[in-house]
């Protein structure tokens, strides 16, 4: 699917919000970096080390399920819009929404990507928390989807549904508050003062969790190019779900993905009883076999990240933004100097651990200093954990203080002072260092 346009407005609150851009802009880097790496990794593991089932009957080869449909043959196609998440009333014309002929299946012409766009009048029942489902056919041109025609063969034709309307939990207010005040005397951002300095902060929201029905304006329909001979019992767990089998023949049907990749969340429309109208982009296209499983391997490179708790609830769509919204040649450039950070900081950590380690005269060197970059270690650390900042770059600072830490026990003698009742750290110079002084 070909990204959206980027928004040519954004909004700017404060001007503390350019600073926290800014600081988020590295860990984008990073964080992109390792989902890409984990992503390519599952796609060439699934390849090389999917399971293979060995056929029941060892006397007899499995059967290779093949792709019913042939290269550059032409489809026609059907979208319907339906309340219903079965169909089949195909002589409905006002649940009609899209036909297209002579769509040519895997191939890379022109002619093989097919758009629309219209507005689309929702009913009372989809705006009082409604369902509707895209319910989308293909045939050999010339042949009939509906099963009551004369001409109609179920070897020529094939469908999938796709929900439309779908269900997300109403987002909770950030509710923070300014350490240096607030940047605008306005009316709104003194309410908003108000509400966080009252004891709000101390009040849990202990009510039911609200769902909202949110319409997804951008529908993309891709058709996979795979004619791929898979063994019948011993096709690929990352395939199997979309592989939609026939049964006479044990062949397969073309793949439809409703690729949804891009479609951000901030993109969706609330659907309640104001709405009168709602803006429906439609694209049927082809897809590599490539392409399709590696956003698979993207997406579930994501909920891994969340399952782990390395990435935040809607972290994913500001990462994608990035590459809707930013210059790729400026992307490239960020994620290369990540990786040079990290190499750098690998090997700074390498050679400080490796000179302190030999060390064993402070000559020269300052007790006091060490313990000095231990504490604005300390605080820098602090700092970034309280801004929710790139777990790589809490990684790195982490390390350095715990190496800070290690550093003062090796310039200074660090004793338990057991005389009182509670023990006490006792911290004395080296001998080195209080003969030759500071």
């Amino acid at each position: 699917m070909a990204p959206p346009a980027a928004e040519t407005a954004a909004v700017v609150e404060g001007d503390g919000q350019p600073q926290q851009q800014q600081r988020q802009a590295g860990g984008f880097g990073q964080t992109i970096t390792g989902i890409i790496r984990i992503a390519v990794f599952c796609y060439f593991a699934s390849k090389f080390f999917s399971p293979k089932q060995k056929p029941a009957d060892p006397s007899q080869p499995s059967h290779l399920m093949s792709n019913l449909f042939q290269k550059g043959e032409h489809l026609d196609m059907w979208f319907y819009l339906s309340e219903h998440e079965k169909f089949n009333d195909f002589g409905n014309e006002g649940a009609l929404i899209w036909h297209e002929t002579n769509i040519p299946y895997a191939v890379w012409k022109p002619e093989s990507t097919r758009t629309l766009s219209k507005k689309y009048y929702p009913s009372e029942a989809l705006k009082n928390n409604g369902s509707l489902y895209a319910h989308v056919f293909f045939a050999r041109s010339g042949y009939p989807i509906d099963p009551s025609a004369p001409e109609y063969q179920p070897l020529n034709c094939f469908g999938r549904t796709h929900p439309v309307a779908t269900y997300l939990p109403k987002r909770k207010a950030d509710k923070k508050k300014s350490l240096l005040g607030n940047p605008k005397d306005t009316d709104e951002s003194n309410a908003e003062v108000e509400q966080v300095d009252g004891n709000d902060l101390d009040i849990k929201d202990e009510g039911p969790v609200e769902w909202l029905s949110y319409w997804k304006p951008n529908v993309t329909i891709n058709l996979v190019d795979d004619f791929t001979r898979y063994p019948q019992h011993g096709v690929p767990p990352n395939i199997a779900p979309y592989l939609l089998v026939e049964p006479s023949t044990v062949n397969y049907y073309p793949t439809v993905f409703f690729n949804e990749f891009w479609l951000l969340r901030d993109k969706l429309i609330i659907i309640n009883e104001t709405v009168s109208e709602l803006p429906l982009n439609l694209e049927v296209s082809p897809i590599s076999m490539t392409k399709w499983q590696l956003l698979q391997q993207i997406d579930q490179s994501f909920q891994i990240h969340r399952s782990y708790g390395s990435m935040l609830d809607g972290e994913s769509d500001e990462l994608k933004r990035v590459f809707l919204e930013g210059n790729p040649y400026l992307l490239g450039v960020t994620m290369f100097v990540s990786m040079l950070h990290s190499v750098f900081d690998f090997l700074a950590f390498k050679n400080d651990i490796q000179f302190w380690n030999k060390n064993k005269s402070m000559e020269g060197l300052s007790a006091k200093s060490v313990v000095l970059n231990f504490i604005c270690q300390f605080i820098i650390f602090l700092y970034l954990l309280d801004n929710d900042t790139s777990w790589m770059i809490l990684a790195s600072s982490g390390v350095g203080v715990c190496i800070e830490f290690w550093k003062i026990g090796k310039a200074m003698r660090i004793e338990v002072d057991r005389s009182g009742m509670i023990p006490r750290l006792r911290f004395h110079d080296r001998e080195s260092y209080a003969s030759k002084g500071v």
